[in-house]
């Protein structure tokens, strides 16, 4: 097997090399996005009641806490000569949750739709886990930025997609009632239906356009002084760099607002802002469209402030870059309370769009040159706790205080969401403004086809 020189350095990618390894995430993100905007309705429409949403959503949180982590270091571990070391993760995740979007929109009971989502999840986080170790594993240091830029880049398309594609069907003559026999209405079968399409479809673009680097020399040597299994995450875990301690907190609070907006948003827009009676109405399934309008239109911006990132991220600190757009979307989440008008509402999901691509990209860019090349697949799988864990406390608190409050309701869960964002944009500053430490070499060699044009300044 041909292994790297100890000493090799990687180069800087050109435009189109970053474009094909992260293209991936276009369909990572339609599967996600096409959760996050109609799983609370499908739910509902399945006699889900309000207070019930927070622990049906559990699958997300839960799956991603074990299997992350635990793909991460299956991922350090694998290599293959023709597939690499993270791509069959990438395309096994991707077959399994694409059939878990075909099947979706065809359960009959909310237990089924419940049970889907854990395997939906899971493999989601199966495709998704190994996508940001790879940027740390094919980048150099100055090129994370703009790695992970682009992947928002992705990632803001996707979630454009996803919000929209509900709309365009229906304009097209998708039928989106529901009755006796059709509890989840057609218009949402077609969306996942495709959705499953572009998922495997994106995830096989970047497999067999994007090549990985072999293992270096010594890398097995290395190994061999790691905890094997299980006790490898749990040594990672306690020797875990200053870095992804500072960024911790800031992962915590921002996850806790993200999981309150996206339980919550959709069927608090249709309940508490156009004041639909029931599931049944069409004022509902017009506040469910207005929801998924405000997610898209902030997908549209985490699209443009993706491509904005490619440019400021190499001009800019990615904190200042975290720091201000965490507090532009705590803004937005705390309007909702107040903003009444549909197409002001629309509008204001500006600020979300804009923390959102952020929120994808610069705390890995910060964290990504800090981590041992040999350990990056877990360290990425462990960061995913600081996010996967906020979300099993808001789904677990939720549930009594919405029960216990009369006056907790809907809309004051996403308002909640906006003070949790807003502490976030606050402690990012307390993160160190150093460079993380990362070793260098050099011996320059692209994984990729021609000769690698340097893209990163």
């Amino acid at each position: 097997m041909t292994k790297l020189p100890a000493n090799f350095v990687k180069p800087a990618l050109s435009f189109w090399q970053l474009w094909n390894m992260s293209f991936g995430y276009l369909g990572i993100q339609m599967g996600w996005g096409l959760q996050m905007g109609n799983m609370s309705s499908i739910y509902e429409y399945l006699g889900a009641r309000e207070e019930e949403l927070p622990l049906l959503w559990l699958a997300a949180p839960v799956t991603g806490l074990l299997v992350q982590p635990i793909i991460g270091h299956m991922s350090d571990r694998t290599w293959h000569p023709f597939w690499g070391r993270r791509r069959p993760y990438f395309l096994a995740g991707a077959i399994l949750a694409s059939l878990a979007l075909f099947l979706m929109p065809k359960c009959s009971a909310l237990w089924m739709a419940a049970g889907l989502l854990w395997i939906l999840d899971a493999s989601v986080n199966v495709s998704m886990e190994p996508f940001r170790a790879f940027v740390a594993d094919l980048l150099p240091d100055r090129q994370h930025t703009v790695g992970f830029a682009m992947q928002s880049v992705f990632i803001g398309l996707g979630s454009v997609i996803a919000g929209k594609l509900p709309g365009w069907l229906y304009a097209m003559g998708v039928d989106r009632s529901t009755g006796p026999g059709q509890p989840i209405p057609e218009v949402v079968h077609w969306a996942f239906n495709i959705g499953a399409v572009v998922f495997i479809g994106a995830v096989l673009w970047t497999v067999f356009t994007t090549r990985e680097y072999p293992p270096r020399e010594g890398e097995q040597e290395e190994r061999k002084k790691e905890a094997g299994g299980l006790g490898a995450i749990w040594q990672a875990l306690w020797q875990m760099p200053e870095r992804m301690r500072q960024l911790a907190p800031v992962q915590f609070f921002t996850w806790m607002a993200l999981f309150c907006m996206w339980i919550y948003f959709p069927p608090a827009v249709a309940r508490n802002i156009l004041g639909a009676p029931d599931t049944a109405s069409d004022l509902y399934k017009q506040g469910i469209q207005l929801a998924n309008d405000c997610m898209a239109q902030s997908s549209l911006v985490a699209l443009l402030a993706g491509l904005a990132f490619l440019w400021l991220g190499r001009k800019v600190s990615a904190r200042t870059i975290h720091g201000v757009s965490l507090f532009l979307g705590a803004l937005t989440l705390l309007g909702v309370g107040w903003i009444k008008n549909p197409t002001l509402l629309v509008l204001s999901f500006a600020g979300i769009g804009v923390a959102f691509a952020s929120i994808v990209a610069m705390p890995y860019a910060m964290i990504a040159g800090a981590l041992p090349a040999s350990r990056v697949g877990v360290y990425m799988g462990i960061f995913n706790f600081f996010i996967v864990l906020p979300q099993i406390l808001v789904a677990l608190m939720l549930k009594p205080v919405m029960e216990n409050f009369e006056g907790f309701n809907r809309l004051s869960a996403v308002i909640f969401g906006g003070i949790c964002l807003l502490i976030a944009a606050a402690l990012t500053f307390r993160v160190s403004a150093k460079p993380a430490h990362a070793a260098v070499a050099d011996v320059p060699v692209s994984p990729n086809a021609g000769p690698a044009s340097s893209w990163s300044e």
